[in-house]
């Protein structure tokens, strides 16, 4: 009796939700607003781009001002560990200390040079379903999304046992500079009472829950040798075969230490490790000149099932091995030599400052449960997937105790690129399945 009595009242509660009802022309409005202010978001301290995340914020808070104060429905709270760049958390209580949480939307964006661009990058251009502009899809669209999420919740007021929150983040584009968002947020004790409950972490593409990211690292490889002109190879080492063969063996021991591993499948994992070289530069000089020195840099993207400090470890003694024995590496016909009576060639192998970890994201938790149920709900299908790409933070979130499930409704193929769009009725359908979690997750 019991039973059908607290089915009977989910079922209500489901209904309720559903009275939730997507605003197109306010989410417009209020995308428009935001990505107005993309020109300021931009995040990349070497091109000299340090964003302002308040300038984003500022019309979140202002979109939720009226819902908010004593007696308000929902409670807001803007914390800024740097002058002017906040991150924003926004509640709905709840009857209990039970949480549902959405984080990793974040107020920054990637730059935008508006000479590639078709149309203006810096304000929202509408085409039918079609929302272009910079962070329609990363990551202003689902700041705005999230926002007439709980519109919708203060104005339709639905009587919930969890605690709905959602966290907008500073500095996510750029790890360069610290101590500003979603990390100093779990350092300083901010997103503890979300332990309670599964995190949803809207910040991915494709409507379709993603269960895992791959870590990723920077490399360079520098290979030093001898100038010499090259109508007398014999005289010189030249940097830029020793630099490519070199790089080439480690590749061969990388996918020799790290291959393809099993769990991969489990995580549909589209690819698996990978380390490749992705740029190059050497001496300044003529074509006929054998170069004295090369870079080439590259990065590894790494399964979560493998270890960042093993991959280092191993680099590092395949880099001194080679050191020691330059003939094990292939020379290119009789005069191609990488050691003469006065010159030994060199390896030098470093890897860039820092690295972001990736994530298998746990299969057996009832977030994990809830956003497959809602996706499928909504779409029709869920095909949970993993991908190459890496996102920050996630795996420390993991690591601390969160249980941490993904997603994003933008577009993949725009993520990063010129042109950026998003799909206004992605966003809709977006909103559905968050709303659907919530339901799902109510007792």
């Amino acid at each position: 009796m019991a039973e059908q009595a607290s089915k009977k009242a989910k079922t209500a509660k489901s209904s309720l939700l559903e009275a939730l009802d997507f605003d197109a022309e306010r989410y417009v409005a209020l995308l428009g607003r935001l990505m107005g202010e993309s020109e300021k978001l931009q995040n990349n301290p070497a091109q000299g781009l340090y964003p302002r995340e308040d300038a984003c914020s500022n019309h979140v808070l202002a979109a939720l001002e009226m819902y908010t104060g004593p007696g308000g429905p929902l409670t807001i709270e803007r914390i800024a560990f740097t002058e002017g760049r906040g991150n924003v958390i926004i509640k709905y209580p709840g009857a209990t200390d039970q949480s549902i949480a959405f984080v990793g939307s974040h107020m920054d964006v990637v730059p935008a040079n508006p000479e590639t661009w078709k149309r203006d990058p810096f304000k929202l251009t509408v085409e039918g379903d079609e929302l272009h502009g910079r962070g329609a899809t990363d990551c202003l669209g689902h700041v705005a999304m999230i926002t007439e999420l709980f519109l919708q919740l203060a104005t339709k007021k639905p009587k919930l046992q969890r605690t709905v929150t959602a966290v907008f983040i500073a500095n996510e584009e750029n790890g360069e500079v610290k101590d500003i968002g979603v990390d100093k947020l779990m350092e300083t004790g901010k997103l503890d009472a979300l332990r309670s409950g599964p995190i949803i972490w809207v910040d991915c593409a494709d409507s379709q829950p993603c269960i895992g990211t791959c870590g990723s690292m920077w490399w360079t490889l520098k290979a030093t040798g001898k100038r010499f002109h090259s109508g007398l190879p014999d005289k010189g080492v030249n940097a830029l075969e020793l630099c490519n063969t070199a790089v080439a063996k480690l590749q061969d021991h990388f996918y020799a230490d790290f291959a393809p591993h099993p769990d991969e499948k489990k995580w549909n994992f589209m690819n698996p490790s990978t380390m490749k070289p992705t740029q190059v530069k050497c001496a300044a000089g003529s074509v006929n000149q054998i170069p004295p020195w090369v870079e080439i840099s590259g990065d590894v993207r790494l399964t979560p099932f493998y270890d960042v400090a093993k991959v280092r470890e191993q680099i590092a003694a395949h880099v001194a091995a080679i050191n020691a024995d330059l003939s094990s590496l292939r020379t290119f016909g009789p005069a191609s030599k990488y050691s003469i009576a006065d010159c030994q060639g060199h390896l030098e192998f470093t890897w860039g400052e820092g690295f972001m970890e990736g994530i298998a994201c746990r299969l057996d938790t009832e977030g994990h449960r809830a956003l497959v149920a809602a996706t499928d709900k909504v779409l029709g299908v869920a095909k949970p997937y993993s991908i190459g790409g890496s996102l920050p933070l996630v795996r420390n979130m993991q690591r601390g105790g969160f249980d941490v499930q993904m997603t994003g409704f933008g577009l993949m193929s725009t993520y990063h690129a010129d042109n950026e769009y998003s799909l206004l009725s992605d966003m809709r359908k977006g909103f559905d399945i968050l709303r659907a979690v919530i339901a799902d997750l109510e007792p």
